[in-house]
């Protein structure tokens, strides 16, 4: 059932799987907006209740369903209720899923053929999003076609996942297409980049949201860390631009079957995130350290497809966004977790060396 084009969403049913987290909490809001009813599926394992409730839910949510991805019956039953379904739970650090590895496999794996076996029994579902990564693109492609396209990601090239999330990600779309397209299910893959904005609490090891650690660290009074010296190159997306181009992907025919990057189509290093932080507290020290295991060194997204397919661009801009989030931390500072108050600049960085897989 392929939405048409005088689809809107007042009344739809919209399925959150990852709804308590922080696309799927800034998700609920838009959809609400748009008159659609979200319902939200977490586990709740991701964080603690001082962030849930800074994100706008928790245990007494009453949108909220707290359980697990792979319980069927429960996962079948929600689907069987929605008229949309979005699916961005997932075991989401890096840093987590190489330590963890079978609860990466356990959520990311067979956690989304649950839900991608519901919905593919569900004849009610007029369309499925799966949120993956720009991390499938790894480093990007060796040799770009196009001497210009170099540092800009598309969704046709060679794909190089360099970690397990990533790589979990990348099976996790090929699942995608192969399920639903054998039964004849309309769906979307989404591809976002670096998304940041208030709301984001970090997780440890979690070394690529640096918008949110660096604004933290910085408001500890603690130094700045930049791994290979802040050259790695991201597209920040604020959160409620990636929201807002979920709602649009919902309802508009030419998404498709469609994958599509979330990006807006500018290169910011590291470095560059580091000294706009420091504009708002001066005494910040920005300190050169060793690059990341597995940390892709980055580029843009190329935004053609998604503009193309959703006649729709980000409206924030990075500078703005990172003053937001500043402003944010500022007026909630326990958002900032105890664990990152105890932390050292040694500690971070002997975390952020190659950590060895829990033995399965």
């Amino acid at each position: 059932m392929t939405p048409q084009p005088h689809d809107d969403l007042t009344g739809a049913r919209v399925l959150i799987t990852g709804g308590a987290g922080f696309i799927g909490t800034a998700l609920r809001g838009a959809l609400a907006a748009a008159g659609a009813r979200p319902a939200l599926l977490d586990s709740l394992s991701a964080y603690g209740p001082t962030t849930l409730t800074l994100l706008g839910t928790g245990t007494d949510d009453p949108h909220l369903t707290v359980g697990d991805i792979n319980d069927e019956p429960l996962v079948r039953r929600l689907v069987a209720n929605a008229d949309y379904v979005v699916h961005a739970a997932a075991h989401s650090s890096v840093h987590g899923c190489t330590t963890d590895p079978q609860t990466a496999v356990r959520s990311n794996l067979a956690g989304t053929d649950t839900v991608l076996r519901a919905v593919a029994a569900a004849r009610n579902v007029r369309r499925f999003v799966l949120l993956s990564t720009a991390q499938v693109y790894g480093h990007g492609a060796p040799h770009t076609p196009r001497p210009e396209q170099a540092g800009v990601f598309t969704e046709d090239q060679q794909l190089d996942p360099l970690n397990i999330y990533a790589n979990s990600k990348l099976w996790a779309e090929g699942h995608t297409r192969q399920l639903l397209s054998v039964a004849e299910h309309d769906f979307t893959i989404l591809r976002p980049f670096s998304v940041y904005g208030p709301g984001q609490v970090p997780k440890k090891g979690a070394a690529s949201w640096v918008v949110a650690q660096f604004t933290m660290y910085a408001a500890l009074g603690q130094q700045l860390l930049l791994n290979n010296g802040g050259r790695q190159i991201r597209d920040f997306i604020f959160r409620d631009d990636v929201a807002d181009a979920i709602v649009r992907c919902l309802t508009i025919p030419a998404a498709a079957g469609r994958t599509l990057n979330l990006g807006t189509g500018a290169q910011t290093s590291v470095r560059e995130v580091a000294e706009h932080v420091r504009r708002h507290f001066p005494n910040a020290e920005i300190v050169d350290a060793p690059r990341v295991a597995q940390d892709p060194l980055g580029a843009c997204a190329d935004t053609t497809r998604m503009q193309a397919v959703l006649d729709w661009s980000p409206s924030v801009g990075v500078g703005d966004g990172i003053d937001r989030y500043v402003q944010w931390v500022r007026h909630a500072p326990n958002a900032i977790p105890d664990w990152m108050r105890a932390e050292t600049s040694n500690s971070r960085i002997n975390a952020w060396r190659s950590p060895a897989p829990v033995p399965l």
